[in-house]
C-alpha cells in the first residue's frame, strides 16, 4: 500500500463490508486485491472473523483474490464469486507479436479500467487469459481490440480448463536452515545482502502475508512470493544431508 491514508481507507472498507454482511444477512465482496492489500486484510483478520470470509481468484494458484464476507452455514445459502475468465487472442495468430503480461495489463489500463476489477493474467501461446469481475467483462470484450501492435478478440470462456496452467520448475536446494531469507537467496541466486534488502523494502510475502522477519522458519507447503522474482513453494519435507545441511525441493514459479 502507498501510504497510511490508503491503508486506513482500506481497513474501513473491509469493516464496512463485514458489518453489512453480518447485519443484513447477505454476502458482500471486495474487488481483486494484490499482495499488499491482502496483507492489510490479514492485519485485521481477527476483528472481522465474526462475519466469516472466503477468498478466491478464479483458479487455485491465483495471486490476486476477491474476499467474500458471509457464513454459508448461518445464511443458509451460497453465491458464487463474481469472477470470469476472458480469452484474449490475436485475430491473425501468424502475424501476432509475442505478448507479455505487461503488454496485456498496459492495454487494459489504457481503457481506464480500475485495477480492482482485474485479477491475474495468465499467458498462453500468444494469448492472454484474464480473470476479472463479471461486471467489467462486457466492457472489456467490446473495447479491448488491440494489445501492443496486435489486433485481438476477447471472449468469456466457460471452461476454466482452457487457461494455461503453469508448470513449476522443481529445484532441490541445500541450506543450513529453512530460514526464509536463506531459501530465497538459494532459489533466486541472490546474495545474503540482496535477500535481506527484499525484506526491508516489503517485497516478501509468506502465505499471502507481508513477511518482515527474515529469520522466519518455513514449513512444508508454505508459499513465498517475492516481488520482481517469482513465487516458490516448499514441496516436500526437508532431509538432513551427511554434511549436516537441509535438502528440500522447491516448486518455483518465475
Amino acid at each position: 500500500m502507498e501510504n497510511q491514508k490508503e491503508i486506513t481507507q482500506m481497513k474501513n472498507r473491509f469493516k464496512e463490508l463485514a458489518e453489512r454482511s453480518y447485519r443484513q444477512g447477505v454476502f458482500t465482496f471486495t474487488g481483486f486485491l494484490g499482495l499488499g492489500e491482502m496483507d492489510v486484510f490479514w492485519q485485521q483478520e481477527s476483528e472481522l472473523a465474526y462475519a466469516g470470509f472466503r477468498m478466491d481468484g478464479g483458479y487455485p494458484e491465483a495471486d490476486r483474490c476477491v474476499i467474500r464476507f458471509g457464513k454459508e452455514e448461518e445464511l443458509g445459502y451460497s453465491v458464487p464469486f463474481p469472477i470470469c475468465c476472458i480469452r484474449i487472442a490475436p485475430v491473425a495468430m501468424k502475424f501476432a507479436d509475442k505478448l507479455s503480461h505487461r503488454d496485456f495489463l498496459g492495454a487494459l489500463m489504457n481503457l481506464g479500467i480500475e485495477r480492482s476489477t482485474l485479477g491475474d493474467i495468465r499467458i498462453g501461446e500468444k494469448c492472454g487469459f484474464l480473470f476479472c469481475l463479471e461486471s467489467i467483462a462486457p466492457f472489456i470484450c467490446e473495447h479491448l481490440t488491440q494489445v501492443k501492435h496486435t489486433t485481438v478478440t476477447c471472449k468469456v470462456i466457460e471452461t476454466p480448463e482452457e487457461y494455461p496452467r503453469e508448470e513449476p520448475e522443481l529445484l532441490t536446494i541445500q541450506v543450513q536452515s529453512l530460514r526464509v531469507d536463506a531459501v530465497i537467496a538459494k532459489v533466486f541466486n541472490l546474495s545474503r545482502e540482496k535477500s535481506i534488502e527484499l525484506f526491508r523494502s516489503g517485497k516478501v510475502f509468506v502465505a499471502g502475508r507481508l513477511c518482515e522477519n527474515n529469520s522466519r522458519i518455513l514449513k512444508q507447503g508454505e508459499s513465498v512470493s517475492v516481488r520482481g522474482y517469482g513465487k516458490l513453494l516448499l514441496a516436500e519435507e526437508a532431509k538432513e544431508t551427511r554434511k549436516g545441511k537441509l535438502s528440500v525441493q522447491a516448486a518455483v514459479f518465475r
